[in-house]
């Protein structure tokens, strides 16, 4: 028996041998430096809403329960354990022992109450900053008790169907309460300390951030001694520096730049569907943007095949829902808008506005996963919204800025996106277009509309904690009313591109655009 197991590894090896090449063992060491398009904003996990700071925050921290790799199932990560009781309001983790912060204290449940309490209490003296995800996706915690150093119970107002994929997301990672007493939130935030698989070593503001390997980590040391977060604005410089060797992974490269990496034989294209939506949000605290037909207008004056397939090629699908159709609850049945000059001046004139009007046109001046190139997205636009008499000036800012604008609500139209967090509807639909995210300061709905009964549909879609096909139905009808209402013009979905050095192994693409490096190893 023993002789027949034997033999059939051998053939398995064997075939893999002759397929793959030679099967290598992964290797300890290295330092491995991802070339990004712009800087963090803060490594606060529970503050921040860009995804440059989530890259580097997602490899410092984590929290009771992280996604599996390559998918946006969970698992246990500082929680090894927990159980659901109460009618689904009452949540107890048992917590993982043994685990240390990277400045060598023990984790335990007082970190966990702290990192809840200091987003749920504004009177909480470490409550500094917008916590905007905290409204998204937590304000249904009531309260977070200790049982014990290894035990802890969090209590829901109501049923929340999404939770236990938020806690996986970055807000709910765990800080250092002895860390952040010691440094202070605005020290803390530019120096932090999480039990994750590398250690924060420095940050040259605008430039780079540097980790090195968590020696300590429960999870077993990562194979990289360092990784450094490397600051290349330029698409192509970026491209040049990876197969010039002074990058070893890329990102948010442009549709122009795929080509070139997958015909170099030293370099390698990862590529996946992405978890995405780029979109126009028409801002409804501004006029005319508040009138439907102005918005139902805007949708059928802008040629967004055409838009795509000069600035995105084949690298991305247009939209016309906001979620993307790799997502389930996607609601196929619905007809886009298309492209009708005619029909937006019609609906324009019935709207007051017959001649047009002007109005300012926001876009991002830095290179998203969504939206690789912001300012001819924007240009494209402006030329087809003057066709039906919108004159629109272009505007930009740095990107933190751009962010703390919108969310204050300071722009008529504004070009953004969004990848899921958590692979549930609910994370689109409800934290983009709810009336309840709609909060000046901290707006993720940018578009700041507000529908009654949208918002009880997204309700009881968060509530209903058995039976899927009830959620997805729910969803599939909140996307009928916005497509109506039109609040935004759905932009596009697109893949999700990375490029890499041949000699980068280990690394996946996750479906939320996290970039998890434990696992990535570089072959010497």
């Amino acid at each position: 028996m023993r002789k027949n197991v034997l033999f059939v590894v051998v053939m398995v090896m064997a075939l893999m041998v002759s397929l793959f090449g030679v099967v290598s063992a992964a290797e300890y060491g290295g330092t491995l430096v991802f070339g990004r398009g712009s800087d963090a904003v803060r490594l606060d996990p529970a503050d921040v809403t860009d995804g440059e700071s989530v890259k580097v925050l997602t490899n410092v921290f984590e929290g009771l329960v992280a996604f599996k790799e390559g998918s946006t199932e969970v698992e246990p990560a500082l929680a090894t354990a927990w159980r659901v009781s109460n009618g689904g309001k009452t949540w107890e983790f048992k917590l993982r022992e043994g685990v240390k912060f990277h400045d060598g204290t023990d984790f335990t449940a007082d970190d966990v109450v702290f990192t809840f309490e200091r987003q749920m209490y504004e009177d909480h003296p470490y409550h500094k900053g917008d916590f905007a995800y905290w409204g998204y996706m937590y304000s249904i915690v009531e309260s977070v008790e200790k049982v014990n150093d290894y035990q802890v119970k969090i209590n829901l107002s109501s049923p929340y169907a999404p939770f236990m994929y938020n806690l996986a997301c970055f807000p709910a990672f765990i800080v250092s309460e002895d860390a952040m007493k010691e440094k202070g939130v605005d020290g803390f935030r530019t120096s932090p300390v999480g039990t994750g698989p590398f250690a924060f070593v420095n940050w040259e503001h605008g430039s780079q951030i540097t980790l090195k390997a968590n020696e300590n980590y429960w999870g077993g040391r990562p194979y990289l001694d360092k990784v450094v977060f490397q600051v290349v604005p330029e698409n192509t410089t970026r491209v040049m520096g990876l197969k010039g060797g002074d990058l070893d992974l890329i990102d948010n490269f442009g549709p122009q730049n795929v080509s070139s990496i997958q015909q170099d034989a030293n370099l390698k294209l990862l590529s996946q569907p992405g978890m995405n939506v780029s979109y126009l949000a028409m801002n409804q605290l501004h006029k005319p943007f508040d009138n439907k037909l102005v918005r139902q207008a805007i949708n059928w004056a802008i040629d967004k095949e055409a838009l795509i397939e000069s600035i995105y090629g084949d690298t991305a699908v247009p939209a016309k829902n906001p979620l993307p159709p790799t997502l389930w609850g996607y609601n196929n049945w619905i007809n886009d808008y298309g492209y009708d000059p005619a029909k937006a001046k019609e609906l324009l004139a019935k709207a007051g506005y017959p001649d047009g009007f002007t109005a300012e046109l926001w876009y991002p001046n830095n290179p998203r996963p969504y939206m690789p190139d912001g300012k001819r997205v924007a240009q494209a636009m402006q030329s087809n919204l003057r066709d039906v008499g919108i004159n629109v000036e272009l505007v930009t800012y740095d990107w933190g800025t751009y962010l703390d604008k919108t969310e204050n609500g300071e722009h008529d139209m504004a070009l953004l996106g969004w990848i899921g967090d958590n692979g549930d509807p609910d994370n689109f639909i409800y934290v983009l277009l709810d009336s309840d995210n709609a909060t000046i300061g901290s707006a993720g709905n940018i578009a700041f509309y507000n529908n009654y009964i949208l918002h009880q549909i997204l309700i009881q879609a968060q509530q209903t904690t058995e039976g899927k096909q009830v959620r997805e139905g729910l969803y599939k009808a909140a996307q009928y009313i916005i497509h109506d209402d039109a609040p935004w013009v759905p932009v596009s979905h697109m893949n999700k591109f990375m490029g890499a050095d041949t000699d980068v192994m280990g690394y996946t693409i996750h479906p939320t655009g996290q970039v998890f490096l434990k696992n990535t190893w570089i072959k010497k």
